[in-house]
């Protein structure tokens, strides 16, 4: 089990590093082309499209594991001081079992659309250029099926009474 920890959190740094190097390049990329614009009148060919179909996808989904492996998602613990600490293990246990579920329904999903996209293709004309966009269909199921397995991991641990709370 130590093992499978060790790795959730490399796994989990390394995807969080990527969507940090995701922000650096998006910062540059729309420096670049104000300066660009506004200095020599010629902006970078099609900065919006690859600025929301690949940055912000990859900044937005590659990191779920990261946030969920840190327990920094957003939860609103309303009854949690009423309840007993059985009750509270229980609770969590549920929790993480249910976001376990829900993340692996909408990987299942967006799998499905970025195998669509990429048996067609997918692409948006910049400039009579075509710009594929296919890839990045395939960063949400991958954001969604890791931050599946960390909460999956933590479900497991909830279980065999190793869980933090």
């Amino acid at each position: 089990m130590e093992l499978m920890e060790r790795a959730a959190d490399r796994v989990a740094q390394g995807l969080a590093l990527v969507g940090s190097l995701g922000v650096l390049a998006l910062l540059i990329h729309v420096v670049a082309d104000v300066v660009m614009r506004n200095l020599f009148d010629q902006p970078i060919p099609a900065t919006n499209e690859i600025v929301s179909r690949y940055y912000m996808v990859l900044i937005a989904f590659l990191p779920l594991a990261w946030v969920e492996r840190r327990q920094a998602m957003i939860s609103v613990e309303v009854i949690d001081g009423l309840m007993s600490r059985g009750m509270r293990r229980f609770s969590d246990i549920l929790v993480t079992l249910l976001a376990t579920v829900i993340y692996g329904a909408i990987a299942w999903v967006t799998w499905a659309d970025a195998v669509k996209n990429w048996r067609i293709g997918s692409f948006v004309d910049v400039l009579g250029y075509p710009v594929p966009v296919w890839p990045t269909y395939f960063l949400p199921p991958a954001g969604f099926v890791l931050a599946a397995a960390v909460t999956l991991l933590r479900t497991v641990r909830g279980m065999s009474g190793t869980g933090e709370r």
